[in-house]
């Protein structure tokens, strides 16, 4: 790649990332405490985009944005450094299981002791619901543990299911629960997992576990039935990261900018970048919704699985009262996409680079 076309890119990239690096990943109910005084959503786009400075610093990021993405993809370069990491994180993939557990299991137990269903804004009374208290900790530490991993995955979606229908609908706010309870159903725990290590005892001959294990025999059942779904979980993360994304920056932020208003005003995020508050409500949302449609469509997937891990972070030392507990799951999804890559049903699939021999085949460009 030339250095002229290393240039643009990074360029593309930074601008992007600089402007909006800090509101980009939050979630805006967690952050104020009432939506403020609404807003037309088409009118507050059009008046911020009708100043010409705004207009020009929107279109000209966007602009280079695109350009240095097409520059990229037509001269599609072979870069040792990205070969390597591809090849390395394959090695990973076994271990997947692990970090998506972790990542739902350390949030429901927190849920569990703290009180609320799935999302901080859905608040209960532990000491009223004890057995709703008992169910969010149950879930967490039987995942957290590997413990009956499927089973605890379904009894946590159908869980989520109920919220959704019959107590609030604003649970989608943490929608990534959904994608990672899917791919726990069809990976199980993996290893190391509780499930794992008493299989193995249960199907020694002579143990005295495999005597009276009751469920074991049927994790090597599921194990080979869900076997032909597994290369779609890549998929299932990565559309289901992308679709939280979307619902962040066009509900959250370009449907209710008053909302959004305020997470600028109380952060005082024009001291970060002095730039109409506006722009910051509008380019955090267009570009939350340009990385969600990138992950949904499987396009450059690690390269946008990266830039929403380097944003989750941010948010985490730029908002302060941010609860960190509540973005756990998604810092799980983002790493598990960045190492399983795209998976199929990707547009990467169809625009592979080659790989550092001639001899070898097309990877695909994630």
């Amino acid at each position: 790649m030339s250095v002229r076309h290393r240039s643009v890119a990074a360029v593309a990239v930074a601008l992007l990332a600089t402007l909006v690096a800090r509101p980009v990943a939050a979630h805006v109910d967690y952050v104020t405490e009432d939506s403020g005084d609404p807003l037309d959503a088409v009118a507050f786009v059009a008046e911020v985009l009708s100043d010409p400075f705004n207009a020009a610093l929107f279109a000209g990021s966007g602009l280079v944005a695109v350009a240095g993405l097409a520059a990229y993809l037509r001269v599609r370069p072979t870069i040792v450094d990205v070969v390597v990491l591809r090849e390395k994180l394959a090695g990973y993939g076994d271990l997947v299981p692990w970090m998506l557990r972790l990542a739902v299991g350390l949030p429901l137990v927190g849920a569990g002791f703290q009180g609320y269903l799935f999302a901080p804004t859905l608040s209960f009374d532990p000491a009223a619901s004890p057995l709703l208290r008992l169910l969010f900790i149950g879930l967490g530490f039987a995942l957290l543990f590997g413990l009956a991993t499927r089973i605890a995955a379904a009894v946590g979606l159908l869980t989520y299911a109920w919220v959704l229908v019959a107590v609030d609908p604003l649970v989608v706010l943490a929608v990534e629960y959904v994608p990672v309870f899917v791919a726990l159903g069809i990976l199980g725990g993996g290893r190391p997992s509780a499930d794992d290590m008493l299989l193995e005892v249960a199907s020694t001959p002579g143990s005295y576990y495999g005597r009276v294990d009751p469920v074991h025999h049927l994790k090597s059942f599921l194990d080979e039935r869900t076997g032909p779904l597994r290369r779609y979980v890549p998929t299932v993360l990565r559309v289901g990261m992308g679709v939280s994304f979307v619902y962040l920056g066009l509900i959250q932020k370009l449907a209710d900018p008053a909302s959004a208003l305020q997470v600028v005003e109380k952060y005082d995020l024009t001291s970060v970048v002095p730039v109409d508050a506006g722009l910051w409500v509008v380019g955090a949302g267009v570009t939350e919704v340009a990385v969600g449609l990138a992950l949904i469509a499987g396009f450059f997937t690690r390269g946008a699985a990266a830039l929403s891990f380097v944003l989750f972070t941010t948010t985490l030392f730029g908002l302060p009262d941010d609860p960190v507990l509540a973005h756990v799951a998604l810092f799980g999804m983002a790493s598990a996409v960045f190492t399983l890559g795209s998976g199929p049903l990707a547009f990467d699939r169809r625009v592979g680079r080659p790989a550092l021999g001639e001899e070898e085949p097309v990877a695909a460009a994630d």
